[in-house]
């Protein structure tokens, strides 16, 4: 399973709850861009329209080698997913701080997929602990390294 793209961002501001796969509606330019690796969504986010899922502000560029026919660089991308999970989301992201945000775009069995997760906003002190956590851990992992190495 290459992984093409994913999102520093969505762990550091959002509380993942759940994650979904997802399909992604392409253009064949498109298509091959991704396979280069030529992806960002750092600061994509994903919305509800008319009881659909679509993938907003998610950068791929032009494909080098396509014809003067081109896809739009930042275009909304329409996520497919079962009936039953776009109804579940569209629940859930009723309830007020919950959000959809991509977090990384991989190929599975040669398909491009997505992988969204339904998500809680952080707030600063949640942001706080978390990177006390992450040196804590960090300074256990040094010692631990510093005494097997004596």
């Amino acid at each position: 399973m290459a992984i093409y793209s994913s999102n520093p961002n969505a762990t550091r501001n959002f509380h993942i709850e759940e994650k979904f796969e997802a399909g992604v509606v392409l253009s064949g330019s498109e298509v091959k861009s991704v396979k280069e690796g030529k992806i960002s969504i750092k600061e994509s986010y994903a919305i509800i329209k008319r009881g659909e899922i679509f993938v907003i502000n998610s950068y791929i560029p032009k494909y080098n080698n396509s014809t003067f026919i081109n896809h739009d660089e930042t275009r909304d991308r329409k996520l497919l997913l079962n009936k039953v999970e776009i109804r579940k989301l569209i629940g859930k992201t009723k309830i007020k701080g919950y959000t959809l945000v991509p977090m990384k775009v991989y190929s599975k069995k040669n398909l491009i997929k997505f992988e969204i997760g339904l998500g809680k906003g952080k707030k600063l002190f949640d942001k706080r602990t978390d990177l006390k956590n992450k040196d804590i851990r960090r300074e256990l992992r040094r010692d631990f390294k510093n005494k097997t190495s004596i």
